[in-house]
């Protein structure tokens, strides 16, 4: 019998050991050259800005339109909509810090000044006068940002399902993210990430393998996981309230019917509050969640591309 025990204990402890070696290779950093091979294009580029390594892509020519990302997602994320709006405009996105294929920011900073700062700096880089900026979730609050602090650059403001007033409303003591959190970064596996997304839908049906598999190795790109926990750990709503009434630039609010996390009530209150905005409207997407752009990539396009369309017509009369 102890001999039976023995043996039974030892191939426990063998398949516990050949789990974590599993888990260890499967959850493993990514190098930026690795994933750059499966999600890198042509139009794949990076720049230093103090000490930051940010990956973007600028495509197109015409009117300048800049897409924000959304919170735990990519610039990958505007892919439909890029190859759709580089035919008339000229499409810039980046990878904000913890995100992407820009990764950790050495200053180990994630406020949302530190990241407006890096995101100012990159927009001076590109040569740009005026432009166009569409943000979806937290790049949402980006946008709001940027444009009140910088009303003769913003030509135009899209919104989609932004995060501004989500900080702002959340109950007491549910923005702390407690330590046994720091587990992801090492074990992180990819049913959060498929729990995310299908929790963020309207209809979970369109979250696709692909889509999940993107996600999670975009996390595991090497220092993300560190780097998204702070983030989460540094974010502050600050007073939101007065920089939404500082907006000037005319708005459009897409949002989704569904969306469980910025719920459509919140698309009234906004809209409400941009009582400085030149005009504001807002469109709902029916049936659609939280991640708009991603779970319906034409519909929100459909939305978005008519109001963008102006700059379009005022370039060809400056041209004229």
């Amino acid at each position: 019998m102890k001999n039976k025990l023995k043996k039974f204990f030892v191939l426990a402890l063998l398949a516990l050991g050949l789990w974590l070696g599993y888990v260890a290779y499967t959850q493993r950093d990514r190098s930026t050259a690795d994933l750059l091979v499966k999600y890198g294009t042509p139009a794949s580029q990076f720049i230093e800005i103090d000490g930051v390594r940010l990956h973007y892509r600028d495509t197109g020519s015409g009117p300048a339109v800049v897409l924000v990302h959304a919170s735990f997602a990519s610039l990958v994320m505007w892919e439909p909509w890029a190859r759709e709006l580089e035919q008339h405009y000229r499409v810039i996105r980046l990878d904000l810090t913890s995100h992407g294929l820009t990764g950790a920011d050495p200053t180990g900073d994630y406020s949302m000044d530190r990241t407006l700062e890096l995101f100012a700096r990159f927009l001076s880089t590109r040569g740009l006068d005026r432009f166009a900026i569409v943000g979806t979730s937290v790049g949402g609050t980006i946008g709001l940002r940027y444009a009140a602090a910088h009303p003769d650059r913003v030509t135009r403001l899209v919104l989609i399902n932004p995060g501004a007033l989500e900080g702002k409303r959340m109950k007491p003591g549910r923005d702390k993210v407690p330590g046994w959190a720091n587990v992801l970064t090492v074990f992180t596996p990819r049913a959060i990430a498929k729990y995310m997304l299908t929790s963020s839908y309207g209809d979970k049906s369109r979250v696709s393998d692909a889509l999940i598999d993107e996600w999670w190795e975009m996390w595991l790109h090497e220092g993300n996981r560190r780097a998204l926990l702070d983030r989460l750990r540094q974010y502050r709503a600050g007073d939101i309230d007065a920089v939404i009434g500082d907006v000037q630039a005319p708005v459009v609010l897409v949002w989704g019917e569904r969306d469980p996390q910025t719920p459509v009530e919140q698309a009234v209150q906004l809209r409400a509050m941009l009582a400085r905005a030149a005009s504001v409207d807002l469109v709902v997407l029916p049936g659609v969640g939280h991640m708009a752009v991603q779970e319906a990539p034409a519909e929100s396009l459909a939305a978005t591309e008519p109001f963008l369309r102006a700059d379009r017509l005022l370039e060809r009369q400056a041209a004229n």
